[in-house]
This record gives structure tokens, sequence and C-alpha cells, in this order.
């Protein structure tokens, strides 16, 4: 049930975030510090939760880090060959100008939508992993909130490249790759049959996250000087609010 929960509210919140290039202009400060805040978010859930988690179900460390970096090394990959995150686009441009990103390419949202999606595949296997992992109504809560904040951000970088496509198509892609996530969740719980599978998906999970935040996120901290205190501050907080999210887990333990 918990699980099920967790999934509607990242469908939703996948959803609001590629519907906001065309209702909403951010500004380039608020999207920077909230990228900021996601990579501290998901390096303090990858490294104070995933990862104890994954070594409690495997009861092998030397199997977790191999697994870990196993997780890490493929979304290095990954992000290499479709370059995910393009935290700029959409961000200071006329109207019916388009992003950067498109200039020279009729379809540079096909291969970014490919590469988010495994992404967000990703995130369901993480997501379902870490919950059940856990005991209580908070179980995997961390992971939740990391994939809730982080999924809007995935979902606006397909959008502001679609700002030239039909408003059907902008839809139609929106409401798929919102349902990618709990696709992978699903799947995850189906063939989750034992504490080794369980084990060797978090870790997995605990690589991929470091990756996306230490290699994809983070570096907004230094392409972007001129607000290094927000930035700074924000992925502090992010990392404090993973630490936090332990005491709240372990207080929901056997609550039931």
């Amino acid at each position: 049930m918990t699980l099920a929960v967790y999934c509607v509210l990242v469908v939703l919140a996948s959803l609001v975030g590629g519907a906001l290039p065309s209702r909403l202009r951010l500004t380039h400060t608020r999207l920077q510090v909230t990228v900021s805040f996601v990579a501290g978010l998901m390096l303090g859930v990858a490294l104070l939760h995933m990862f104890p988690h994954a070594e409690h179900a495997n009861e092998d460390l030397d199997a977790t880090v191999r697994w870990a970096v196993v997780g890490l090394l493929v979304m290095f990959f990954l992000i290499r060959a479709f370059h995910f995150h393009e935290h700029e686009v959409g961000m200071g441009h006329g109207e019916g100008e388009e992003p950067p990103l498109s200039r020279g390419h009729p379809h540079p949202w096909v291969g970014v939508a490919i590469g988010l999606s495994i992404h967000s595949a990703v995130d369901g296997v993480a997501l379902a992993s870490s919950t059940l992992s856990e005991e209580g109504r908070l179980a995997g809560f961390g992971t939740f909130l990391a994939v809730l904040l982080h999924k809007p951000l995935d979902a606006l970088a397909i959008a502001a490249l679609m700002v030239g496509a039909p408003a059907r198509t902008r839809r139609m892609v929106n409401i798929l790759f919102a349902l990618v996530c709990p696709a992978g969740a699903a799947l995850f719980v189906a063939g989750a049959g034992s504490q080794p599978v369980l084990g060797a998906a978090l870790a997995l999970s605990a690589g991929a996250f470091l990756c996306i935040s230490l290699g994809d996120l983070l570096p907004e901290l230094q392409f972007h000087r001129h607000d290094r205190l927000k930035l700074s501050a924000a992925l502090l907080l992010g990392v404090a609010l993973a630490y936090g999210i332990t005491f709240l887990e372990h207080s929901g333990h056997g609550v039931e």
C-alpha cells in the first residue's frame, strides 16, 4: 500500500513538471537552487539509506560495493549517451525561441526521453527496493522524497525540448513518461523473490543515485559561481533532510 501511494504521488509530480514550460516561467536561480537541493538529497539518500539497507540485505560489504560500482558506471554511461539533464533548457528564452539544445536537431527530445525513461525505470526499482527493505508506514520515505523532487526536473527537461511539438504529442509523452517509474517498481516487485535480489537492487540504485548527484547535478555548483552560497546552502539542506529522514523512518518502524 505504501509503495502504491508513493507511485501515485510520483506520477502526479512528473505530470506537473512536464506541464511547467507552458504554464510557468521559472527563473534561472530558482531552478539551480532546486537542482542543488535535489543533488544533496539524492547524495544523502544513497549513502545514508540505500547503501546501509543494501549491506544489511546482502550481509556482504564487498558484494554491496561491487553492485554499487556497477550501478554508478551504468548510470554514468547512460547519462553520457543521452545527455539527460539540460538545466538551462527553456530558461530565459523568448516566446517561440528554441532552447540551445534543440538547435540543429529536428527531434532532440526523443533521445533525452529514451534516456530519462530508462533512468526513471531505475528510480522505480530504487523506490520499490527501498520500500520493501524497510518496515513501518514511512518505509522508503527518503528514496521516495528524492524521486518525488527529482522527477519534475526530468519531465521538465523533456517538455522544454518539445516546445515546437504539437500539444497533443507533448501531453502524451508527458503521461507515458510519468508512468515509467511505477512500471519499473511493479516489475521489480514481481521479480523480487529473495534478499540477495533486494540487496543487489538497493546497491545498484545507490550507485545510480551517487552518479546522478555527483556527476550530473552537483557540477552546477561549479558552473554557477555567482550563486555559490545559495547553491551550497541548498546542497547542505538536501543532505541534512536525508539525514533527518532516517530518524523519521526509525520512529515509524513497527507502527502499522
